[in-house]
């Protein structure tokens, strides 16, 4: 496969150790790209639900080829995000052309980008962190039961669904939030006369122009790699926004989808049997 130049690449919210994460498909996009900067726009390894029993030598393999790109020079910086906070104690670390920081400001082709992980909006996880995690382990939970569900669709030759995307975008608390995400976002951004505002955190991948009495910016997230697996890559003077799900290259590389499916079954008794292990572990604590 050759290899596309891309002058910045942004992918936020891998979530490297938690049973919905894509390694396998982020992994074939990472070897179709030769990018010059690398932003990793946070949640990238998620420690809030790292666990030494699962560990996959898929996701180890995001790791080494990432730090292939170091080692050849390209620039890499890792925004901290909620998910790998902890990582927050390094900002400033500096190794090679890699660099741990909370934000990043770019200055591409005489404008300026404002990109951070966008978790400093959210109440949650300001007031009620606990709450947070709650519902990260939850959401987890729904993306490896979809995945089932999904199995068992095409079984019976239906379309594949995404219960996620739909309790998003039914549940009006769930719209709002976004809604007051991408607005508190692109206010600050254009009070502060920033061209673009680039942001992850939500897994709602986006372009588009938000214009308010006081001027207008280019507001982009990322998105996901649990669900939407997209990014967002800027060439030429303009973004656009990745997807596997619609890349025609990436159809030769995963022509056994029941394979696959399989394995995301494998995956899910796997979860299923790690919790019910730690809910007899928690009991006999209790006696």
């Amino acid at each position: 496969m050759k290899k596309r130049n891309v002058e910045v690449v942004v992918i936020s919210d891998i979530h490297l150790g938690t049973y919905g994460c894509h390694a396998k498909e982020l992994l074939q996009y990472l070897k179709s790209i030769n990018p010059k900067k690398v932003l990793l726009n946070g949640d990238i390894i998620d420690i809030w639900q790292f666990k030494k029993k699962y560990w996959p030598k898929s996701h180890m393999k995001i790791v080494k080829h990432l730090m292939g790109w170091i080692t050849k020079g390209v620039k890499v910086y890792y925004i901290t995000g909620n998910h790998d906070e902890m990582l927050r104690k390094f900002v400033g670390f500096k190794m090679g052309s890699f660099e741990i920081v909370n934000k990043v400001m770019l200055d591409l082709d005489g404008k300026k980008a404002w990109c951070f992980h966008g978790d400093v909006f959210d109440v949650t996880m300001k007031h009620s962190k606990w709450l947070a995690k709650l519902g990260a382990i939850g959401y987890d939970f729904l993306i490896i039961l979809n995945r089932v569900i999904n199995f068992i669709m095409q079984k019976m030759g239906r379309p594949p669904i995404s219960m996620s995307k739909k309790i998003k975008n039914s549940v009006k608390s769930a719209v709002k939030f976004i809604n007051n995400f991408e607005t508190t976002a692109s206010n600050i951004a254009i009070y502060n006369r920033y061209n673009y505002v680039v942001c992850g955190h939500i897994h709602q991948p986006e372009i588009k122009t938000i214009t308010t009495d006081h001027g207008s910016v280019e507001y982009l997230n990322s998105g996901d790699w649990i669900e939407n697996l997209t990014a967002l890559e800027y060439n030429n003077e303009k973004w656009k926004l990745y997807s596997f799900y619609k890349d025609p290259l990436m159809k030769d590389v995963f022509l056994d989808q029941e394979a696959i499916e399989q394995e995301q079954i494998l995956e899910t008794n796997e979860l299923f049997d790690n919790l019910l292990a730690e809910f007899q572990i928690k009991n006999t604590l209790k006696v």
